[in-house]
């Protein structure tokens, strides 16, 4: 597990469950523009990823006490891309959320307030299936009216995924970046357990990616994603943010 460095105040501890995570190779010009002050993007073999990752937030806690009530339990989804920057001898690799989606907008506002991100609010629901070794995942959100969905099937035993791999890649970048005016970012630590993941038989993504993300992502997203993946989660820590120039 990855710890806090000294001195770093958590802000929230939660339990993220059941993560669908649709991955595709993208142009490393779609992303520049977004990339935050002090970071670079981060590469596995050469390639530049995004990722639609879907996934239950559980047992949520904020600076240690009890969340609002009814805000303890509740999906999201999330569009990210990877980056990673040097901290003294010490490389640090994150993400960089484009779009993050949550049922609730009292959770939206506080993580736009604390974080700066680009958090919306919208209907949710989720449906999560285990039969045998079979697992489906599955999370729904509206948009203008309609439903869109994420979604993955698997079978067979969950495992860590082997050094080097996409998976890994993935799964263990454990900041957070984001930008601000004047040349600043805010970088935050994500502390939690390597994940186990079930590597999909079938993954799709249906909606308006270019409405919800933003010019150029539509076109990706309709495409089959060139790895898809469930991981099962685990308990997690974030950091209170701090500015870097």
């Amino acid at each position: 597990m990855t710890q806090p460095p000294p001195n770093e105040r958590v802000f929230l501890s939660a339990e993220w469950r059941d993560l669908v995570m649709l991955n595709y190779e993208v142009s490393p010009a779609l992303l520049a523009p977004r990339i935050p002050h002090g970071t670079e993007l981060d590469f596995h073999a050469g390639k530049t990823f995004i990722s639609l990752v879907g996934f239950r937030f559980l047992r949520t806690r904020l600076f240690g006490l009890l969340a609002l009530p009814f805000h303890s339990n509740f999906d999201e989804v999330n569009l990210r891309f990877y980056v990673r920057r040097e901290e003294g001898s010490t490389l640090r690799r994150g993400v960089v959320f484009i779009c993050e989606i949550v049922p609730r907008r009292a959770i939206a506002q506080v993580a736009r307030v604390v974080y700066g991100e680009n958090y919306t609010s919208h209907p949710m629901r989720h449906l999560i299936g285990r039969n045998g070794t079979g697992f489906q995942a599955e999370f729904q959100w509206e948009f203008k009216g309609r439903w869109c969905r994420l979604r993955a099937e698997a079978s067979g035993s969950a495992l860590h995924p082997a050094p080097g791999s996409l998976e890994q890649f993935i799964t263990e970048h454990y900041w957070g970046y984001n930008s601000r005016r004047g040349g600043q970012s805010i970088e935050y630590h994500v502390s939690h357990e390597p994940w186990r993941v079930w590597t999909a038989a079938s993954a799709s993504f249906v909606g308006d990616g270019d409405a919800l993300y933003g010019r150029g992502f539509g076109e990706i997203l309709r495409r089959l994603p060139d790895s898809a993946f469930i991981a099962d989660g685990s308990p997690v820590t974030v950091s209170i943010g701090r500015t870097i120039t």
